[in-house]
């Protein structure tokens, strides 16, 4: 099983289809079918039952998982390692989401090129499904994320155990339909959101990035939910307030990484990513992300 077949054949158990697979990939669905294909010969066993749904595993494709897994995390490693520039020692690729860049893993960067000089790093930003698919593939060592699904053969440890408050800058702290800025926060906070407002229906105003939605309210005014962390030197100032009664809902910031990923490297970058997360953001960094 040479490499491309592994990643092809994953990429069809994670996604659940070889259209799917092929569009992940960028190839096409005939370059996809021929890889299983081959594969399958070699190994003399049927390793997916095709129908309208999708694909699943067959019994033998079930064993193959964890030994494909295996041979593409090993050879990931080993890229990584063989390319490492002059006077590094090791290599660390991480993810996260956009909106955790801000300060969480800009603090990170500055943290490691202090304390691990050595290391190599490649950070990078993706979406949350593409950062978990990494990770469990091997092609990247370590992903931050908001409330991460239960995965097997990875681990999910919190980082930070945040809240989302609504805030407000109308005078009376009232909440207003028609002033509230929506921040896609990630489906956990869509659903809670939901059952907490089933009269609200579609918003005026949707933001994916809660930086930018935060500049947004404070430059033009209304409501919305945002972090405490970020949001509590404007609650300080006054320039917002917490809208009296309104639910508050978690939201739980997690790095992931493999099981049997490099224990003195990880351990350096859990070290590093649990320092930044526990230092309070000081007033700069906050008025940063939305000026006067």
């Amino acid at each position: 099983m040479d490499i491309n077949q592994a990643r092809t054949f994953l990429e069809i158990v994670h996604s659940g289809s070889f259209v799917a697979a092929a569009e992940r990939l960028n190839i096409t669905q005939t370059a996809v079918s021929a890889r299983i294909r081959t594969l399958e010969e070699s190994l003399g066993r049927r390793l997916f039952i095709r129908n309208k749904a999708g694909a699943r595993l067959t019994p033998a494709g079930e064993r193959l998982v964890r030994h494909a897994t295996a041979i593409l995390q090993v050879w990931e490693r080993a890229r990584q390692q063989v390319a490492l520039p002059p006077g590094r020692s090791a290599g660390v690729h991480l993810g996260g989401e956009l909106s955790l860049w801000h300060p969480l893993l800009a603090d990170w960067l500055v943290w490691m090129r202090r304390e691990c000089p050595d290391i190599a790093l490649r950070a990078e930003v993706d979406s949350p499904a593409n950062l978990m698919a990494r990770v469990r593939e091997g092609s990247m060592d370590v992903a931050v994320l908001y409330n991460p699904p239960p995965t097997p053969h990875l681990v999910s440890e919190l980082l930070a155990e945040e809240k989302l408050v609504l805030v407000t800058n109308a005078p009376d702290r009232r909440f207003r339909a028609e002033d509230f800025v929506l921040v896609d926060w990630g489906p956990n906070f869509a659903a809670s959101f939901e059952a907490s407002f089933p009269e609200l229906g579609s918003p005026p105003v949707s933001i994916s990035l809660g930086p930018l939605a935060l500049t947004y309210l404070l430059t033009v005014g209304g409501c919305g939910y945002f972090r405490l962390g970020i949001v509590r030197p404007f609650l300080a100032d006054g320039r917002l307030a917490l809208v009296p009664g309104a639910p508050e809902f978690s939201h739980s910031t997690h790095m992931v990484y493999a099981h049997h990923g490099d224990g003195d490297v990880l351990e350096r970058v859990r070290t590093g990513l649990k320092s930044v997360a526990a230092a309070p953001l000081n007033l700069q960094q906050a008025t940063e992300i939305a000026p006067r």
